[in-house]
């Protein structure tokens, strides 16, 4: 679809008018979660549904991440849907825009725009249990009602910004790299820049040459391996395009490949040493100055915070006019930022690389179940929930990319794909069987929990870093604990058994 189409449909969407629309399910997203569900309803016979998207475009986080050099850390050929291949990715990593295009491509393609409310920013779902229904309600004065409702809202989509004392005394401009600045040039001005993680490292090689002095605070050093990046040739586009198969063949091997990483991940901890190697040697190869390699060089193992690719980090600050800082931030002044020794780094302009609020991804007041229960509060001891997708007191709820089914290892749209084929199962053997209200039994949910955290102690996540993965608490609700074709299997056919039904 082109731009201007688009915007169209934004705008009918946006004034469709504030009254009750009706439908059998909500889905909440239009990233590659929500895009996805939407896809598998229509295969599946079902049209009533409705995707609700708080912007006024699909796409989620990589239509909102346009910072320098963002691209994705799985190889195109994986991330991206098995019923949906893409011969034309111009490299084995997809940068930014193509990703993004090929979500509208989706939208497009499988006629999932007209079932997309632009704009439509949610303030609160609630479930109705006298009519067993869901009512979510929109900033602008929408109201959606429905059967089931459907969670795409992926674990990147709410920017995480750390509360540092002094923030509001800054003279400077501001932002996170999620909402990057790109009416703010950079050429020229001194910049700070504050967290180590996977968007860090890619727009800090990306700005370096253009600043006049670069400042980067980084906490804790990450294990960087080399990106085996390139360009696809003209000609392999071609071949892929006249012989699908043979492109299905690539992803295949792609998925097993990193598929049997994880046995390092669990099982082989100790072939972790060799990940440190050669993260050791592209430290030494890149930074010649000891201190700065003693700075860089991570003192825990290899995957337990999550392990980034980059060819052109360590040369990045390994530059001249770059300043590796790791004394930790006392506070930010008018003019900067000061450092627990006393320092005060003065600069014209602070980016943030502090990533999402992954263990927060329902906000407070959004989502209430049976009793009025606010899901943010039922998960204050941490997020948990029946395969990731359903939780006990919140009949008719599922959840893309929940609790416990993020990767370390693999591609999350193997994942996303296995989740919504389980979720529209559920749907279909709800109207099959006329039932009116599905809930997982707490027992269920529990023995679910129970076994994830279990298996999560024996690997090299729970190693004893500090990590986005793990909770203030230090337990991990972020990631599957086994291999993805596992979570396959387990999600194959919809069970009854688990969940408590009411019947029509």
């Amino acid at each position: 679809m082109k731009p201007h189409e688009f915007k169209q449909a934004a705008a009918a969407s946006q004034n469709a008018g504030t009254g009750i629309e009706r439908h059998r399910v909500i889905v909440v997203g239009t990233g590659f979660s929500g895009l996805c569900m939407g896809v598998k309803l229509r295969e599946n016979g079902e049209d009533d549904f409705v995707l609700l998207e708080r912007a006024g475009d699909v796409g989620g986080t990589w239509r909102d991440n346009t910072y320098p050099g963002c691209a994705c850390d799985v190889e195109s050929h994986l991330y991206s849907f098995s019923f949906e291949p893409n011969p034309n990715w111009s490299r084995m990593y997809a940068p930014q825009p193509e990703i993004y295009a090929y979500l509208k491509h989706v939208a497009t393609k499988y006629d999932l725009l007209r079932h997309i409310r632009f704009h439509a920013n949610i303030t609160s779902s609630r479930y109705d249990e006298a009519r067993k229904v869901w009512i979510v309600k929109a900033e602008d004065g929408r109201v959606f009602e429905a059967d089931v409702l459907v969670s795409g809202m992926g674990g990147l989509s709410n920017p995480s910004i750390p509360d540092i004392k002094g923030m509001d005394t800054f003279e400077g401009t501001t932002f996170h790299s999620a909402t990057w600045r790109h009416d703010y040039d950079l050429t020229g001005k001194r910049v700070a820049v504050i967290g180590s993680g996977a968007s860090a490292i890619q727009f800090v090689p990306a700005i370096a040459p253009l600043v006049d002095h670069l400042t980067y605070f980084q906490r804790t050093p990450p294990w960087v391996v080399p990106k085996m990046d390139r360009p696809i040739k003209p000609e392999e586009k071609a071949d892929f395009a006249a012989n699908p198969w043979r492109q299905k063949i690539a992803r295949t091997k792609l998925y097993w490949t990193l598929e049997a990483r994880f046995l390092a991940f669990k099982f082989k901890p100790e072939w972790m040493n060799l990940v440190a190697k050669v993260g050791k040697h592209k430290i030494a190869q890149a930074v010649k100055d000891p201190a700065l390699r003693a700075k860089l060089t991570p003192d825990y193992t290899p995957g337990c915070k999550r392990l980034l690719i980059s060819n052109n980090y360590y040369p990045a600050l390994a530059r001249t006019n770059v300043d590796v800082v790791t004394d930790g931030i006392q506070e930010i002044t008018a003019r900067g930022v000061r450092t627990k020794d006393g320092q005060e780094h003065q600069v014209d302009a602070i980016i943030f690389g502090t990533g999402f609020k992954v263990q927060d991804p329902i906000p407070p007041k959004a989502v209430f179940g049976k009793g009025g229960a606010d899901l943010a509060e039922v998960w204050k001891q941490g997020a948990e929930a029946y395969m990731g997708m359903s939780v006990a007191g919140f009949p008719n709820f599922f959840m893309l990319m929940g609790p416990n089914t993020g990767l370390g290892h693999n591609s999350m749209v193997f994942m996303i794909e296995s989740q919504a084929h389980y979720i529209v199962e559920a749907i279909k053997t709800m109207k099959e069987r006329r039932i009116k209200a599905l809930e997982v039994k707490p027992q269920a949910q529990q023995r679910f929990v129970d076994d994830v955290q279990a298996d999560l102690k024996k690997t090299v996540w729970n190693s004893g870093c500090k990590s986005w993965y793990l909770d203030d608490k230090g337990r991990n609700t972020t990631l599957w604990p086994g291999f993805t074709f596992a979570y396959r299997l387990k999600t194959r056919r919809f069970n009854l058994s688990p969940y408590n039904t009411e019947r029509a």
